[in-house]
C-alpha cells in the first residue's frame, strides 16, 4: 500500500514510541495534521509556536521520553527557537519537525520571496540543537527521522532539528528502513575503576555531588546506597533534584548555595561528579575551589572536564557506573553523624529562611503540605519559582521541571501543557505575572484540551527579581513595573476556573488544595512580593 511523505512521517513517530505531539498549523505542514488524526497519537494544537517546543520539553522532562514539536516554515520554525535553546541546555530529548519551502521553488544561493522562505533553516538551529537535518528526497524520510529520533534520544540527550520541504509531504515515497551508525561509549576500564574505588576508599570526607545525567540514567537508587557505603553528603544540581527520596540519611536537601551546605563541599577531600558538567549557576560562577581530588562519571568526556578537570574520568552511563563502583566497595563509618549533621543543617537552613523571608517559609511550607501526591512542579524563572527551584523538597525524579539550563523566562506555563499531557500526575505551575504573559494565549489550549494543570500565578505587578537588583543597586525602578491585567478574569474568559488571595496563608492553602484536586485547568493568583533566595546570583555568598 502506497503511502505519502506525511503518513511516511507519522508512521516513523509511531515506530519510535511518541505519544504525544504539540504542535500549531499552517499552510505547509496540514498534510501532517490529516495522517495524524487517525494515527492514536495524541495531537495537542497550542496557540504560539514557542509553546509547542516548551511543551515537548516538558513532556521529555516529566516522562524521560521522546517529546515532538511539529511547527510550519520560516517564522513558525524560528518562533520555537528559545524553547529549543531551553531544551538543549537542558538535555532534554526534543524533536522540533519543522516544513520547509517547495523544493521545487528553492533555487541554491539565492533567496527568491517564496513565502516564509528562509536562506538556510537548519542553520538556524544550529547553535540550540544537538544535530539538525534537511529531507533531502520523499524517500528519506523514514532514514532521516528514525536517526533524528534515535540521537535526540541517545545520551547525553538533547534536541535535534529536522526539516521537511512541504511537497515531500504530499508525494507518494518508497519506504526505506533506517540504518544509523552504531555510536557506544568506550569500554570503561578496570584499571580505572579500581583506582577510583580506591581514591573513595580511602577518602576521610567524601561527597557525592549529583547532576541532570545521573537523574535520566536513572542513577538515583545506586548513588543512594553508595552514598551510605560512603557515608558521603549527597548534593543535587537543579537538574537533579528529587533523585534522592527526601528522608534520604545522606541528601544534603538545600541547595549548595545556602553557607550551611556549601560548607561539605569546602571540608571534602574526594567528590564523586555524576552526571554534571558543573556549571556557573551551580558553582556560583566558578567560585566554589577545585576540590583536593576529583573523580568524574559522565557519558561524555568533554563536558566532565570543560570546568574542574577530574583526576579520574569513568566514561559511561551513570547507572551501570555507579554499580560497578558499588561492587566490592568496603562501607566506611559515620553514616549515623552524618545524619545528624545533615538534619542540623536542614534545621539551621530552614530558620534562616523563616528569618530572612517569613512569606517564602509560608509559600514552602503550603506546598509541601498540601500539592496532592505525584504531581510535578514546574517553575519558572521568577522568584517564586527560584524557591522552588532551590528550597522546595521534591519527592521524587521528574517531579520537578526547571529551566535552568538556559534560564528562559516565560518556560513555566506552556511547559505544563506538556507535564499535564503526560499523564503522570497534575502539572503545578508556579511562575510570576510577568512571565506568565508570555504564554497567557495558551490558557485557550489547555482548557481545549481538558489538561490537568494548576496556575499559581504570584503577582507581584512586574518582573520582581529584577526591581530587586536595580533596588540594591540604588538605581530606579525602568522597566520592571508593569502593567497587567485582571488575572482572574483573563483566566474566566478563555473558561478557566480562577481565584485571588492575599498572601501564603490560610486562604491561600485551602484554595490550593481545592485547585490541584480538581480533573480541570484552573488559575490561582497570589497577591504577594517575596525576597529573592539565596540560590540567586545578587545573594549568592562566594565572592
Amino acid at each position: 500500500m502506497s503511502q505519502t511523505g506525511a503518513q511516511r512521517l507519522v508512521e516513523v513517530l509511531k515506530e519510535v514510541g511518541a505519544e504525544v505531539v504539540f504542535g500549531l498549523p499552517g499552510v505547509h505542514n496540514l498534510p501532517v495534521w490529516e495522517a495524524l488524526a487517525s494515527s492514536g497519537i495524541r495531537l495537542i494544537g497550542v496557540r504560539h509556536e514557542q509553546a509547542a517546543g516548551y511543551a515537548a520539553d516538558g513532556f521529555a522532562r516529566a516522562t524521560g521520553k521522546l517529546g515532538v514539536a511539529l511547527v510550519t516554515t520560516g517564522p513558525g520554525a524560528a518562533n520555537t527557537l528559545g524553547a529549543v535553546g531551553e531544551a538543549m541546555a537542558s538535555a532534554s530529548p526534543v524533536l522540533v519537525i519543522a516544513t520547509d519551502i517547495p523544493s521545487t521553488l528553492r533555487r541554491p544561493g539565492t533567496v527568491r520571496g517564496v513565502l516564509h522562505e528562509t536562506s538556510d533553516q537548519q542553520a538556524m538551529f544550529a547553535p540550540v540543537t544537538k544535530a539538525g537535518f534537511t529531507v533531502g528526497h520523499p524517500d528519506t524520510i523514514t532514514p532521516v527521522l528514525l536517526r533524528a529520533a534515535r540521537l535526540a534520544l541517545r545520551p547525553q540527550s538533547g534536541p535535534v532539528y529536522v526539516g521537511i520541504p512541504t511537497d515531500f509531504l504530499r508525494q507518494e515515497v518508497a519506504h526505506r528502513p533506517g540504518t544509523e551508525p552504531t555510536e557506544s561509549i568506550p569500554a570503561l576500564a578496570v584499571a580505572d575503576l579500581g583506582r577510583a574505588q580506591d581514591v573513595l576508599a580511602a577518602a576521610e570526607r567524601p561527597l557525592i555531588w549529583a547532576g541532570g545525567g545521573a537523574l535520566r540514567s536513572g542513577a538515583g537508587e545506586g548513588i543512594g546506597k553508595l552514598a551510605e557505603v560512603l557515608a558521603a553528603p549527597v548534593i543535587t544540581t537543579f537538574g537533579a533534584r528529587g533523585l534522592l527520596p527526601p528522608d534520604h540519611p545522606c541528601l544534603a536537601s538545600n541547595p549548595v548555595h545556602a553557607p550551611e551546605v556549601g560548607a561539605l563541599w569546602d571540608e571534602a577531600d574526594v567528590v564523586l561528579a555524576v552526571g554534571t558538567d558543573f556549571d556557573g549557576l551551580m558553582t556560583q560562577n566558578w567560585r566554589m575551589p577545585r576540590p583536593p581530588k576529583l573523580v568524574a562519571v559522565n557519558v561524555d568526556a568533554d563536558d566532565a572536564a570543560k570546568n574542574y578537570r577530574p583526576d579520574l574520568l569513568l566514561q559511561g552511563d551513570a547507572r551501570e557506573v555507579v554499580a560497578m563502583l558499588l561492587d566490592g566497595l568496603p562501607p566506611r563509618p559515620g553514616l549515623a553523624a552524618l545524619s545528624r549533621r545533615l538534619d542540623e543543617i536542614e534545621v539551621r537552613v530552614r530558620r534562616r529562611i523563616r528569618k530572612e523571608e517569613p512569606q517564602a517559609a509560608e509559600f514552602l511550607s503550603a506546598l509541601g503540605e498540601t500539592l496532592p501526591d505525584g504531581s510535578v512542579l514546574v517553575a519558572d524563572m521568577c522568584v517564586a519559582g527560584y524557591w522552588v527551584g532551590g528550597f522546595h523538597r521534591i519527592a521524587a525524579p521528574r517531579k520537578l521541571a526547571y529551566p535552568m539550563g538556559w534560564g528562559t523566562l516565560g518556560f513555566a506555563f506552556p511547559a505544563s501543557l506538556g507535564v499535564a499531557a503526560a499523564g503522570e500526575g497534575r502539572a503545578v505551575c508556579v511562575t510570576g505575572d510577568g512571565g506568565f504573559l508570555f504564554g497567557c494565549a495558551e490558557l485557550a489550549t489547555a482548557i481545549q484540551e481538558e489538561l490537568p494543570i494548576t496556575v499559581v500565578i504570584v503577582d507581584d505587578g512586574g518582573y520582581g527579581m529584577l526591581r530587586y537588583d536595580q533596588t540594591r543597586e540604588g538605581l530606579p525602578h525602568r522597566g520592571v513595573d508593569l502593567v497587567t491585567p485582571d488575572f482572574v478574569g483573563l483566566a474566566k474568559s478563555f473558561g478557566v476556573h480562577a481565584d485571588r488571595v492575599d498572601g501564603f496563608g490560610r486562604a491561600f492553602r485551602r484554595l490550593l488544595r481545592e485547585f490541584t484536586r480538581s480533573e480541570e485547568p484552573n488559575v490561582l493568583v497570589v497577591n504577594a512580593e517575596l525576597s529573592p533566595p539565596l540560590n540567586t546570583s545578587p545573594r549568592w555568598y562566594r565572592k
